[in-house]
Parts: structure tokens; sequence; C-alpha cells
């Protein structure tokens, strides 16, 4: 059996605050490391640091109190720059030294949205993969020409940087690192208490407005018709006769738009589902298989191993929760 991950020695983890804080960012790294879990042994040590004198106003009219300034950073296990106020604005340059120097005497940076600017600042990305909201893509790129930047992915991890794509993404990177520290069953456990998926496949590009032509239905419009049908059989020709285009044009638009192929983002999505009976109903192996399009129990322990590592049956030990009833909710339509 594998071992569980042992915690890093240094638990302290200092959010930056600024004027012109991005709230949703800021509460973020306050839910996933600042609130108190007696329930969890060696929980992180959370503090706020003020990079400037007051008063620090955050967005929607709130006024924050750090605990200390930039001196905090210097005992700090972790740095987390909860987005910035504006891809065009410079960081200090005491800032930018009291993370080199934080950094250089082990602690990890991350950064949530566009607080990579602020990372990417410093020149420790330099030669590094990186994300940011996909909005910030371009300029991040312009700016730091030497920084590789991956527009399509939710998070990118460099060991000892960190960085994520637009704001909720800054949840898929926290619940990560917290995996990466504490193993999946304590990241699980964060993650049911703050009601958000453990783990979401798949990468930013499907939240990119992209729409298919005028004439036919835009690309939001078929992926909900194809989600409620997750249980059937959907070939290319019907999916481009549903979108009124060619095949050759569907399959260009889908990948621009999701990064995957129909058939990719079709298993990525009943992969998903089935996840999600797994956990919450009591249906049987085979009734999920087909009701999320497996056909039979076999296909579905097929695509679990090669997805997950783990049966469904394993999957379901370790993440289930009781369910109240034999119904499952959110279930694809039938004809």
């Amino acid at each position: 059996m594998k071992k569980p991950p042992i915690p890093p020695r240094n638990l302290t983890v200092v959010a930056l605050a600024y004027d012109g804080l991005c709230t949703f960012e800021f509460g973020i790294a306050v839910e996933m490391f600042g609130l108190p879990r007696p329930e969890l042994p060696a929980w992180y040590d959370f503090r706020v640091c003020a990079i400037e004198r007051g008063p620090l106003r955050a967005a929607g009219g709130l006024r924050v109190h750090a605990d200390g300034g930039l001196e905090a950073l210097e005992g700090a296990g972790t740095v987390i720059v909860p987005g910035w106020r504006g891809a065009d604005a410079p960081p200090p340059p005491k800032l930018l030294a009291a993370l080199r120097a934080a950094h250089a005497g082990g602690a990890r940076l991350l950064s949530f949205c566009s607080g990579v600017f602020v990372l990417a600042a410093t020149g420790l990305l330099d030669g590094r993969r990186a994300t940011t909201h996909w909005r910030y893509a371009d300029a991040l790129s312009a700016r730091f020409p030497r920084v590789r930047v991956e527009p399509d992915v939710l998070y990118v991890d460099e060991g000892s940087l960190l960085t994520s794509a637009g704001s909720a993404a800054a949840l898929d990177l926290s619940l990560h690192l917290i995996r990466r520290d504490h193993g999946p069953q304590v990241a699980n456990q964060v993650a049911r208490r703050a009601v958000v998926p453990a783990h979401r496949d798949g990468g930013q590009a499907q939240f990119i407005p992209s729409a298919l032509p005028a004439q036919g239905e835009s690309l939001g419009v078929l992926l909900d018709w194809m989600r409620r049908r997750l249980d059937r059989p959907l070939p290319l020709a019907e999916l481009a006769a549903r979108a009124r285009t060619s095949e050759r044009t569907l399959l260009r638009r889908f990948e621009a738009a999701t990064g995957r192929s129909p058939r990719q983002w079709l298993i990525e999505q009943r992969l998903g589902r089935a996840r999600e009976l797994l956990e919450g109903s009591r249906l049987s192996i085979e009734q999920i298989a087909d009701r999320c399009g497996y056909g039979h129990a076999d296909s579905l322990r097929h695509h679990f191993r090669r997805a997950l590592g783990l049966s469904p049956a394993r999957y379901r030990e370790r993440f289930a929760h009781r369910a109240p009833a034999r119904s499952a909710p959110n279930l694809p339509e039938k004809a």
C-alpha cells in the first residue's frame, strides 16, 4: 500500500494583501488554507501580509487588516499572490525582492489568476511553464516572452512555483497542493467541506467563447444537448447534423473551443457522470455503466482504470457518501 505523503516541514502559508485586493481570489486562499480544521493533523498556519501601508481596500467595498508586513515572508513555507490589481500595474520593487528572497529560502510561490504577473516580474518564471486567465494569456506572453505560457490548463505545477488560471481555478490549484502535501483523502475531505469537486478534468479552453457559424446552434447549446444524452451513442455525423455543419468543420471548431475532439470530450463527460453516480447514488456498477453510455460494466471498468488507476468499486469505497435515495440526480433524459 502506498504510504501517505509527508507534509512539508514549514506549514506557514502567507497570503498577500494589497490595495485593490481581488476579494474572490483572497477568499479562496482563506477557505482552502486559513480555516481551522481540528479534525486534520498538521494543518497550515495561515497569515496575511500587507505589501504596503493601509488602507487596503478590496473589491466589494471591503477593507483588510493584515497580520504584518513583508517581513512575514521571511518565515513562510508557501506564499500566495491572490490576483493582482491589474495586468498593467507594476509590482513594487520591495515586494519582488521579498518574493525572490522567500523563494531562495525554500518557500513555494503560488499565483491565482492575474497574480502571475507579479511572479513573472520577479524573473523566477523565466524558462518555466505558467498559466493565467485566458483573457490575460496574450498580455502575459507579450510582456514576459521568456515565460512559457500555457493558456488552456487550469493550473501549472513547476515544483516550487505554481500558477492557476481564472478565478475559480484557484480552487483546483489549492486542492492540488493540499493533495500533494496531505494526500488524496484529505484533499477530498477539504473539497467536500467546500462543496467543490476534488478534481476537475479538462482545461480552461472549454470556457473560452467560441461559437459555431450563425446558421447553426452555438457550441454551448450543442454541448448541453450532448450532456443530456450521455447514455446514448452520439456519432459524429449526428452531432454535425445537429450543429448544421460538416463533420470536418465541427471537428475543427470543437477542438478549438474545448481542446478535445467530440469523442475525447464525451469520454471525459461520461467518466465525470459515472464518478458523480458512484459517489452520490446506490445504483449498481452495471446500472451506472448503462446510464453513462458505456453499455456494460466491463467498459466502465476499463475507462476507470485507464483514467484513474482504480476500479469503479474501489473508487466508490474511497469517495462515496451516504445516499438517502436509490435514484440519482441529474440523470440523462430518455427518449
